[in-house]
C-alpha cells in the first residue's frame, strides 16, 4: 500500500542567540589551534542581554584575547548597531575559563616513543570521552542529505545572505527556518509548508502600519530568498505550498535581548534535522580530541562513501568509544532495507577501509591543522548552517574519494553479486 506522510526540519540563522554561543566557542577553538595544534578545547559561551560569559576548560599554550575573539565573531555576524540590543563593541564579555582535568586529559595523554601518524600511535591514543555518535546519509540531495534539512539551510543562508549585501536591508541578525517535505513511499513529493521567522527594523522605509510591514516582508522574502533557493530542484513549492512568514506578527526585538544562548544546544540543526538519530554530543568548542565531534565527521564520511558507491540509498552508522580506548567499543551499520547487500557485508567494509580509532580520525581529516592551513579559520564555518552536506566548504568529512574504493572491494568477494 502506498504510504504518504511530512516530515519537517529547522534550521537557523547565524544571528541565532544559540548560533552565536556555537561560533564564538568555535572562533576561540580555531585561534588556539592555529597557534598550538595540542589544544585541549572544551570552550562554552552564553549570550543575553548585553553579555557574553566564556567558560568552559582549555589546556594550551596559545596567548589568546578571548575578548578580543568574541567581539570580532559577534561583528561578523551582524550585531554592530546598539538599537538591537546586544553589540560588538558595547557587551559586557566575561572570562571564567580552567584547565582540562587530569583526569580526563589522561585518557588522551600517551607517549611519544611511536610516530604521530603510525598505527602505533593511533592504538595509543584513547577516546577523549565515552558516548556515542551517528552518521547519515541519503540520496534525497545531490550533497547526499535529507531534503527538509537541506532546505532549511539553504534558506537560512540566503536570509543572512540578503541581509549582509543590503538587498533586504531591514533585516536584522537572528532567523529560524523550517521546511516540510511530502513523502511519498520514503520519496520526497512536494512541499507542503515554508516557515520563516526573521527579525527586522519595526518599520521599513515610509511602512509604518505594522500589517503592511509584514506583507512587505512576506512578499520579498517569497521573491528574494524561497524562489532562489529552488530555482535548481526538482522538487518545488506548487500552489497548495503553505508559506508561513512571523506568524506572531512581528520580530523586532531578537538575537540575545530576546532569548539567552548557550553553546550545543541545537545539535540536530547541526546534523541532520532530526532525519536521522542523535548520539546526543554537540560539536562546537569541542577539540577534534572529543569524539563527539571528531567520531561523529567520521560516521558520516562511511555512511556517506556507501551512499556515494551506490550500495545504499539510505545508511545510518552508529560508534560508541570507552573513554582511554582507541578502538570503537561498537560499530552499527542501518540501511533501512535500501542496501544493495546486507549489512554485516557493509559493517565489514567500513571496520576494513575506515579509520575510526581518534587519533587516526584526527590525523586521517588532519583536524589539528586546518585552522592554522586555512588562515586561522575552519571550526568556525561549520558552526552555523551544518557540519554535513555544505557545498560551500571543502570539508575532509564530505568527500567521497573512498566511493570506488568500496565498490572495487565488494566486487572482489566471490560470495557477494557485483556493484554496478
Amino acid at each position: 500500500m502506498s504510504k504518504r506522510y511530512l516530515f519537517t526540519s529547522e534550521s537557523v540563522t547565524e544571528g541565532h542567540p544559540d548560533k552565536i554561543c556555537d561560533q564564538i566557542s568555535d572562533a576561540i577553538l580555531d585561534t588556539l589551534l592555529t597557534q598550538d595544534p595540542t589544544s585541549r578545547v572544551a570552550a562554552e559561551v552564553v549570550v543575553n542581554t548585553g553579555l557574553v560569559l566564556i567558560t568552559g576548560e582549555i589546556t594550551s599554550n596559545a596567548s589568546v584575547n578571548y575578548v578580543n575573539v568574541a567581539r570580532k565573531k559577534i561583528a561578523e555576524i551582524g550585531y554592530t548597531d546598539a538599537v538591537n540590543g546586544f553589540c560588538s563593541n558595547s557587551c559586557s564579555v566575561l572570562v571564567a575559563l580552567d584547565e582540562q582535568s587530569p583526569d580526563i586529559a589522561q585518557g588522551v595523554n600517551t607517549a611519544h616513543e611511536a610516530r604521530q601518524d603510525s598505527d602505533e600511535q593511533f592504538d595509543k591514543v584513547g577516546a577523549g570521552d565515552q558516548g556515542i555518535m551517528f552518521g547519515f546519509a541519503c540520496n534525497e540531495t545531490p550533497e547526499l542529505m535529507p531534503l527538509p534539512i537541506s532546505l532549511s539551510h539553504r534558506i537560512a543562508r540566503r536570509l543572512a545572505a540578503v541581509r549582509k549585501t543590503g538587498q533586504l536591508s531591514y533585516l536584522r541578525p537572528d532567523g529560524k527556518t523550517q521546511v516540510t517535505v511530502a513523502y511519498q513511499d520514503g520519496r520526497p513529493v512536494g512541499i507542503d509548508t515554508i516557515l520563516i521567522s526573521t527579525q527586522h527594523t519595526p518599520t521599513i522605509g515610509d511602512i509604518t502600519n505594522e500589517v503592511e510591514v509584514q506583507a512587505k516582508i512576506k512578499k520579498d522574502l517569497w521573491s528574494a530568498v524561497v524562489e532562489p533557493v529552488f530555482g535548481d530542484l526538482e522538487v518545488k513549492p506548487d500552489e497548495n505550498t503553505r508559506f508561513l512568514v512571523n506568524p506572531t506578527g512581528k520580530f523586532v526585538i531578537g538575537g540575545p535581548q530576546g532569548d539567552s544562548g548557550l553553546t550545543g544546544r541545537k545539535i540536530i540543526v547541526d546534523t541532520y534535522g532530526g532525519y536521522s538519530r542523535h548520539g546526543g554530543g554537540a560539536f562546537s568548542g569541542k577539540d577534534p580530541t572529543k569524539v563527539d565531534r571528531s567520531a561523529a565527521y567520521a560516521c558520516r564520511y562511511a555512511a556517506k562513501n556507501i551512499v556515494a558507491a551506490g550500495l545504499a540509498e539510505k545508511c545510518e552508522v552508529q560508534l560508541s568509544y570507552a573513554i582511554g580506548v582507541a578502538r570503537p567499543v561498537s560499530i552499527m551499520v542501518d540501511t533501512f532495507g535500501t542496501g544493495k547487500v546486507d549489512d554485516e557485508t557493509l559493517l565489514q567494509l567500513i571496520t576494513d577501509h575506515f579509520e575510526l580509532r581518534p587519533a587516526g580520525i584526527i590525523h586521517s581529516f588532519n583536524l589539528r591543522n586546518l585552522p592554522s592551513e586555512r588562515g586561522g579559520r575552519f571550526y568556525q564555518d561549520v558552526a552555523a548552517y551544518g557540519h554535513f552536506g555544505r557545498t560551500d566548504l571543502d570539508l575532509p568529512w564530505e568527500r567521497t574519494d573512498k566511493a570506488e574504493l568500496l565498490k572495487h572491494a565488494l566486487n572482489k568477494q566471490p560470495s557477494t553479486a557485483a556493484i554496478a
